[in-house]
């Protein structure tokens, strides 16, 4: 198997609303983007699956040398490989890299987080950045993209924090700012013992607007001339977006089961932003 193989494989294996992105773009980029979510993967499988704090942290460690090997010209690792020749033509610069490495280590530092500005700066760390990485390989020429790309990436965090309280609870995680479950008179045993109610409907919905909040305030960042090259993040953002709202169709039941849309939604959604170049996702979402 060649590093790009190991990472092709990697993302579909992943079941990721990424991957359809992937799928439109030409190879080159398609290459890219793919190694970049593989190396996401890899640092986020550490804290996931590796039981032992301590391990983990060795694990980092040794991922923060691969990204160093990177520039260097020496890397081992497959994801390491695939990524190494893109690491010019597309901005991929080290800082970002290990930016991202630092969002994982977050999570064996702290199960908590007091309030927004505290789960802003996890967000950047797990997603922001990565979205930074993303515009680079996309392709763009207003550093205004770059906000978008960002702001984007919170929102899907975001997305993604709603979407797994349940899971998260389950690992003795929970994101949700203390001061908002304070807010909403929500017990963080309710959560860790998945109890539903009206309160902690009311606590979701707030964070669902913050989320809304941020996709808006990425679509009013992203300039016009640089709409079609950034059109995959469109497409995460349209299937991402569509999440929220089943969520909140289903009334928010996320403490016992994880929501989640179709393959085959998944790829139509994707589709329709491509073939219409994302203008009209951009003017629905900036509302």
């Amino acid at each position: 198997m060649t590093p790009d193989e190991y990472c092709q494989d990697k993302a579909a294996r992943s079941g990721s609303s990424f991957y359809y992105a992937f799928l439109f773009l030409p190879p080159q980029r398609r290459r890219a983007i793919t190694a970049l979510y593989a190396f996401c993967r890899e640092v986020d499988d550490v804290v996931d699956e590796v039981s032992d704090p301590s391990v983990a942290r060795i694990k980092l460690a040794w991922w923060r040398k691969q990204v160093q090997d990177m520039y260097a010209g020496k890397p081992e690792h497959p994801v390491a490989l695939a990524l190494a020749p893109h690491l010019q033509s597309c901005g991929i610069t080290a800082e970002r890299l290990l930016a991202v490495i630092d969002g994982m280590e977050m999570d064996l530092d702290q199960s908590r987080y007091l309030d927004w500005a505290g789960l802003r700066k996890y967000c950047w760390h797990a997603a922001g950045v990565v979205g930074e990485l993303s515009a680079g390989i996309f392709g763009y020429e207003d550093p205004q993209t770059l906000v978008y790309a960002e702001r984007l990436g919170l929102a899907f965090q975001m997305t993604n924090i709603i979407r797994d309280v349940g899971d998260d609870a389950r690992r003795g995680r929970i994101y949700l700012p203390i001061e908002d479950l304070q807010r909403f008179d929500v017990k963080a045993a309710d959560i860790l013992n998945s109890r539903h109610s009206e309160r902690f409907e009311a606590l979701m919905r707030f964070q669902a607007e913050r989320a809304r909040d941020l996709y808006r305030q990425a679509m009013r960042h992203l300039p016009e001339r640089d709409r079609r090259a950034q059109r995959p993040g469109l497409m995460m953002a349209a299937i991402y977006h569509a999440l929220l709202q089943e969520i909140e169709r289903e009334n928010w039941q996320v403490l016992e089961q994880r929501i989640s849309l179709t393959p085959l939604r998944k790829l139509m959604l994707a589709w329709r932003v491509w073939v219409g170049g994302g203008r009209g996702l951009v003017r629905r979402l900036s509302q």
